[in-house]
């Protein structure tokens, strides 16, 4: 049995955007007898983690390729990572590559490497993401975000069991285990064009869901608690919800999942004196969407008030891929990335000057 340590694992996380209010969920608060569970590198006691939990348990053991799907936030590289530290591949590498990050130029030769003088800049002989997992784990994120051709060719190495280096000839046996995790409906994907079907066959073999926090029930709180213990630790403050923050965690639908509570839960940490008011983290503008996903706007919206709430609706369409959301914009990641943090920049000077207010 995988024995855990008591530490938790907050990997890196990102702040994804509100889903609309006619998609909330009511999340009921949790039991006071009820306590966080650790299972490897994920916690939760709800039914829908403990039967994730049996999931991860049943594969670890096997050289199956898994397909983790689940919302952004929700924890599908800990999960991955979790299998990996149950298997018996624990003591050799676990390597994660996001395909949404690298640039489609440059994938194929962070992937599978390439020997000197391959190209231009080429000046010495480069181990891809495949041969340092060799004997350990790939964990492959956002699966549906690699170009369709680079597909093709993951798709030789998982049936062939080898591969080349760019420029090269010679044939390298692929010893890593291949794991692949994504935020969209893999069919859905296929349909849209942005999945080979062959391929998604080839790594479902064995699919795990994660279910979203705001279906958790009483993981939400505890997970709020967990995430407030350990910041309170960290800087030796014992600062506490407040009861109305308490009660907006069962309320709030999570579209960004553990990820966006962590982050809620920090904002609101550093932001607070001795209690802890998750209120104030609601964002300033949510968009207004209708059953046909359109954005509707009252006569005399400024053209910056209409520009967020697109940004923030486009970015909630896309399920918080900033990359996508840039190019369904018409924009550079860049600029998309420079409006962001334009309003989260207003956003705290906008909560200075209340805090300010309410103190003269």
């Amino acid at each position: 049995m995988y024995q855990a340590s008591s530490e938790i694992d907050t990997a890196a996380v990102s702040l994804p955007f509100m889903e609309t209010l006619a998609r909330m969920v009511v999340v009921p608060q949790a039991p006071k007898s009820a306590k966080l569970t650790r299972f490897g590198l994920l916690y939760g006691c709800s039914p829908g983690m403990r039967q994730v939990y049996k999931l991860i348990e049943r594969v670890a053991q096997t050289e199956a390729t898994v397909l983790i799907v689940g919302e952004s936030g929700s924890g599908k590289e800990l999960v991955a990572n979790t299998i990996h530290r149950m298997s018996a591949r624990s003591k050799e590498a676990f390597v994660a590559l996001n395909c949404g990050a690298i640039p489609a130029t440059l994938i194929e030769a962070e992937l599978f490497g390439y020997e000197k003088g391959a190209f231009t800049g080429a000046a010495k002989t480069h181990r891809g993401y495949l041969e340092r997992a060799s004997g350990g784990t790939l964990f492959l994120d956002e699966i549906t975000e690699m170009p369709l051709e680079m597909q093709v060719r993951l798709l030789r190495v998982l049936e062939t069991g080898s591969f080349c280096r760019v420029g090269g000839d010679q044939e390298i046996a692929a010893a890593a285990r291949i794991m692949a995790a994504t935020n969209r409906d893999p069919a859905s994907a296929v349909a849209d064009n942005r999945l080979r079907e062959d391929l998604m066959y080839r790594l479902a073999v064995f699919p795990i869901t994660l279910p979203p926090l705001r279906l958790r029930g009483e993981d939400v709180e505890l997970l709020a608690r967990q995430f407030l213990a350990d910041l309170n630790a960290e800087a030796g403050s014992d600062k506490v919800f407040s009861s109305a923050s308490l009660a907006l965690l069962g309320t709030h639908p999570w579209p960004g999942n553990v990820r966006e509570l962590k982050n809620c839960v920090q904002r609101a940490f550093i932001l607070a004196d001795e209690e802890v008011e998750l209120k104030e983290l609601a964002p300033a503008v949510r968009a207004s969407i209708s059953e046909h996903g359109c954005l509707k706007f009252s006569i005399g919206t400024s053209l910056a008030a209409m520009e967020r709430k697109t940004i923030f609706a486009t970015l909630e369409h896309c399920s918080g891929n900033k990359r996508r959301a840039a190019e369904v914009l018409g924009v550079s990641l860049k600029t998309l990335y420079n409006r962001l943090a334009e309003y989260a920049a207003h956003s705290s000077e906008f909560e200075t000057q209340r805090r300010e207010t309410l103190a003269s």
